[in-house]
């Protein structure tokens, strides 16, 4: 049997396993790789907001935080806040992990295998990933945004303590109830709008390239289905990933983190569209790219950590490569 044969047989092998494997299994290598670059999500986040111009009823906002880039940043929060603080609003970031992960790959394993199906050439179209990265991506993300709201304004406190304000929140379950409390259910969906369309790019990307870079790699190099070949497909799953999502990024973050009235309704942006007409017109259009190198720089390792951990654990459970 020729290798071309060999490595077409091993993309062939049946994928018979519960679902909840694969959430189960997806979920814990996510949660591996969000403790594991958390910090610079939260420079990331901190870096989006940094001269955010907005208008607030009859009010002209202008957040007063210095400007300051990635390095700056990252030792700032150590020195004013706390080494322990490059981790605040991981909690919620890991509960995000959980059900966003879990669910995204359990729908994106579904449609590539039971509902589009392979080429008789074993190869999964590209277009068809696409497809099947926006719609996981993007049903992944609705159920998890109460996570990520709460993972977003926690982040911001320690912002809050140095400008002399009051925290808004005692822990991670009290941010949950505060939030339902005033502003009801519909208030922990606030911001899902950028927060579902950056999803279904990043997904589309991650999902997407790294399917199809893997299988390219694997039918068309002497590259076998190792952590090399993982190693180089999830580079460049994080690089599209990046480039696809900041500016949706930028825009769910300043939605998820504006004050809002007693019914909470946001006081700086009527919509997520209001809030992008804003960012461009007050700091133009490079501003929804604020964040990018340290987004960039936590996408790739986060996507290697999590594709090698999920190929690895798949591995050692008895299962067949993803």
């Amino acid at each position: 049997m020729s290798r071309q044969v060999e490595k077409e047989r091993s993309l062939t092998l049946p994928r018979r396993w519960p679902k909840t494997s694969t959430f189960i299994l997806s979920s814990f290598a996510s949660t591996v790789a969000e403790i594991c670059t958390f910090p610079l999500e939260l420079t990331k986040t901190r870096l989006q907001m940094q001269g955010e111009a907005a208008v607030s009823r009859n009010r002209f906002f202008r957040d007063s935080t210095p400007y300051r880039g990635m390095i700056k940043t990252t030792i700032g929060i150590v020195q004013e806040e706390g080494f322990l603080k490059l981790w605040q609003g991981g909690i919620p970031a890991v509960y995000r992990q959980i059900l966003y992960s879990g669910v995204r790959m359990v729908i994106y394993e579904y449609l590539r295998d039971s509902v589009f199906g392979k080429t008789e050439n074993n190869e999964f179209p590209f277009c068809q990933a696409v497809i099947g990265g926006v719609l996981s991506g993007a049903l992944a993300q609705f159920f998890s945004t109460p996570a990520d709201l709460v993972k977003v304004q926690m982040q911001m406190e320690g912002i809050r303590k140095l400008q002399g304000k009051p925290l808004r929140y005692h822990g991670v379950h009290h941010a949950f109830l505060k939030i339902l409390k005033e502003g009801g259910v519909r208030g922990l969906w606030a911001g899902w709008v950028p927060n579902v369309q950056r999803a279904a790019l990043v997904n589309m990307g991650d999902l997407a390239t790294y399917d199809s870079v893997k299988r390219f790699l694997l039918l068309n190099t002497v590259l076998e289905d190792n952590i090399l070949t993982h190693s180089l497909a999830s580079m460049c799953s994080g690089l599209v990933c990046c480039l696809l999502g900041t500016p949706s990024d930028v825009i769910k973050s300043r939605v998820m983190n504006q004050p809002t009235d007693k019914k909470g309704r946001g006081l700086l942006y009527k919509s997520s569209t209001d809030c992008l007409i804003q960012c461009v017109k007050g700091e133009g259009f490079l501003s929804l790219y604020k964040g990018f190198l340290p987004g960039w720089l936590r996408m790739t390792p986060w996507s290697m950590v999590f594709w090698i951990t999920y190929e690895k654990i798949r591995i050692l459970s008895g299962i067949d490569p993803f």
